[in-house]
């Protein structure tokens, strides 16, 4: 709701300045050494109220800049720190499934070389494999010890 007249306008406005005037902090204020100073010097409170309000413009300018700075470099950090443990992640993973990969592939390879080994020795040195023993064993009447002395 607007006031409709000047009178009004100034009521309200007169009744705003009484509750702050009114405030203990305000009160306070008022009665410090340096404000009954500026009180007793209106050209000196006219140049401070003029500085202040001319700084007031590159303080904050200056106070936003901080801010977003602070905030941007913390947004480009978790950024950045984000990719660089995707990046590692996946070096990981690729290092590992190489690791996998690649013992698989030795098992395979050893594997295969045992069999080889294996059936190539069964096959040209029967004599030394112990089922052979056992056979021979059985066919022969004939107990043959381990240290190879017949009975």
């Amino acid at each position: 709701m607007q006031p409709s007249s000047s009178s009004e306008m100034w009521e309200s406005w007169s009744a705003v300045t009484n509750q702050v005037c009114n405030d203990p902090k305000v009160t306070l204020l008022m009665n410090s050494r340096a404000v009954r100073y500026l009180n007793g010097h209106p050209l000196l409170a006219l140049a401070a109220m003029f500085f202040c309000a001319a700084a007031a413009v590159p303080v904050a300018l200056f106070l936003l800049f901080a801010v977003a700075t602070l905030v941007v470099s913390a947004v480009g950090f978790v950024i950045l720190e984000g990719f660089l443990l995707s990046a590692a992640a996946v070096s990981l993973l690729c290092a590992l499934s190489g690791a996998a990969f690649f013992s698989l592939a030795a098992s395979a390879v050893f594997a295969a070389f045992y069999a080889a080994v294996s059936n190539i020795l069964n096959y040209y040195y029967k004599h030394l494999t112990k089922a052979a023993k056992e056979y021979e064993k059985d066919d022969d009447g004939d107990e043959t010890t381990p240290d190879n002395t017949t009975q």
